[in-house]
């Protein structure tokens, strides 16, 4: 929880942040795994690396996001610069565990109406500007409470 409020805060993962040099973050993170459309049109823009449920998007060879991904239910896989001394964590986050741990840290929250639909909602954090999904879980997501959102992805 510590570190998705750090990143909902600052804006920040530790020393990763939008404007470094993918190359600057290679050398944190070690090397990414590239979506496929790199692969094949290597100059191509605005797709991830992925280091497991951490995602850098890339704009001429620039850090131009980041984000965090996690099913509720399972572990995430976070490289050890996110998640120091663990390999994963658990994935399972209710919005309003996260909403409270951003009120306990004096951090603004307010509901993005963009993201706010159907059965999922979303968090814009003040002044970071990091934006957190929630969802209900899916069929095949284990879960103690069906009903209620859990947290998809936090991003920048």
């Amino acid at each position: 929880m510590n570190v998705l409020v750090d990143f909902a805060r600052t804006g920040r993962i530790g020393p990763l942040h939008r404007g470094m040099p993918l190359a600057g973050a290679e050398d944190l993170l070690g090397p990414g795994r590239p979506h496929p459309a790199i692969r094949m049109r290597p100059a191509i823009d605005g797709y991830p690396h992925a280091w497991g449920g951490l995602e850098l998007t890339v704009t001429q060879r620039l850090v131009s996001g980041i984000r965090i991904m996690l099913r509720p239910g399972s572990m995430s896989a976070l490289p050890s610069l996110v998640l120091p001394d663990s390999e994963s964590c658990s994935s399972t986050v209710l919005r309003e565990d996260l909403c409270a741990a951003l009120d306990a840290a004096d951090c603004r929250h307010e509901v993005d109406d963009r993201l706010t639909f159907g059965e999922q909602a979303g968090i814009l954090t003040r002044p970071a500007n990091v934006c957190a999904v929630f969802f209900k879980p899916g069929r095949h997501d284990h879960v103690p409470h069906r009903e209620r959102l859990y947290l998809g992805a936090i991003y920048t």
